[in-house]
């Protein structure tokens, strides 16, 4: 799947409302926010029943936030430097929340550790490329 994300990052970035976007940081946070939403939407699912509904809306708006950034980032020229790293900044808190609230229950549920990883990963992929965003505009 990078492979493929890759290769349609690199067909668009001469459309780039940002010049310089490291292309590469990009797809991989776009892996991992996908992977992030998948997770989530699974755990969201496994976690249904009495006693778990703060911990279900957690998992499901984490895969709304990531779909959300994901495909914003899938539309090279509409990309705009403050609303990305806004985006990026919420992203990235909102999944260290959930993953934190899912390691609350990972004795329990595999679900919920395998979710809480792929958590962690989005939020790293996000600040990855928050940093880049940043080295980018400083060189700028």
């Amino acid at each position: 799947m990078m492979d493929m994300t890759m290769q349609m990052m690199e067909m668009h970035v001469a459309e780039s409302s940002m010049p310089g976007m490291d292309m590469k940081l990009m797809a991989e946070c776009i892996e991992a926010c996908s992977a992030c939403e998948q997770a989530c939407t699974m755990c969201a699912s496994c976690m249904m029943g009495e006693g778990t509904a703060m911990h279900m809306e957690m998992c499901m708006n984490t895969a709304d936030m990531c779909n959300t950034m994901m495909r914003m980032m899938l539309r090279p020229s509409g990309m705009m430097m403050d609303s990305m790293m806004r985006m990026l900044d919420a992203t990235m808190v909102q999944c260290r929340l959930c993953a934190d609230e899912c390691m609350k229950h990972a004795d329990m549920h595999e679900d919920c550790r395998v979710c809480a990883e792929a958590c962690r990963q989005a939020a790293m992929a996000c600040e990855k490329m928050m940093d880049s965003m940043q080295m980018m505009m400083a060189d700028s």
